[in-house]
């Protein structure tokens, strides 16, 4: 037989197993419900993630298909231990009947969500007011660390860092603007029923509105009281 005839039935004979054995790997699929195994994966992600998500989105890999499939006539889908439904992760698929087998399929969910944004372009060092802000629908999975989602937070922080228009903003990126500096001269007031004491000190260090101040007294005594706008400093009754 010439030597090309020879290898062209090769190249056949070949393909043709080829094509035989794609078939039979065909037929191994395992009894998948895609439509099921997606269902118990938006159950997760909506029972994992609370208030500020909008919408999400779920795509199913695939695997190579195993002959110990061919064995299973139903599977039910698991959580891996330490998975997390968020990006990109896997779902656990095990047979429940015919077989023992269990598999796991790469999964990606997209989550949506709200989160405040930088309306424009800021400085660090900038004083963070509402019309700086913005609240805007953006993919949570593509963001790291928290965000936040209340602009009534952010207002009246200051900026660490500078950002561009339409940036996310996290807690890590904004610190309480002081009212209070240490060495500064505040005014000291204790309340109580019926009556108003005020005095004067120095702060000893700095305070956001709300926040904690060790004050000391032009007695010499220190205190600690509550630090308000316009260097006055409340204390406790």
């Amino acid at each position: 037989m010439p030597f090309a005839r020879f290898t062209q039935g090769c190249f056949k004979a070949l393909a043709l197993a080829c094509a035989c054995t794609g078939a039979a790997l065909a037929q191994l699929a395992p009894p998948f419900d895609e439509n099921s195994l997606r269902t118990y994966v938006s159950q997760q992600v909506a029972s994992s993630n609370g208030e500020g998500v909008t919408r999400f989105d779920v795509k199913l890999g695939i695997v190579e298909a195993q002959p110990s499939w061919a064995l299973c006539r139903r599977t039910e889908p698991f959580t891996p231990a330490g998975a997390r439904f968020w990006g990109r992760s896997s779902l656990g698929v095990r047979c429940v009947d015919g077989a023992t087998w269990s598999v796991l399929l790469p999964v990606t969910v997209t989550i949506w969500g709200h989160g405040i944004v930088a309306a424009n372009p800021l400085l660090a060092g900038a004083v963070l007011m509402p019309q700086d802000l913005r609240d805007q629908e953006i993919e949570l999975t593509r963001e790291a660390g928290t965000l936040v989602r209340d602009v009534s937070w952010l207002t009246g922080r200051t900026l660490t860092r500078a950002v561009n228009a339409g940036q996310t903003l996290r807690p890590d990126m904004v610190r309480t603007t002081s009212v209070v500096q240490a060495g500064d001269a505040v005014r000291l007031r204790l309340s109580g029923p019926g009556f108003t004491i005020a005095a004067t000190g120095q702060a000893l260090n700095n305070a956001g509105a709300g926040e904690s101040v060790r004050v000391k007294t032009e007695l010499g005594k220190i205190v600690t009281g509550t630090a308000r706008d316009g260097r006055q400093v409340d204390l406790a009754f």
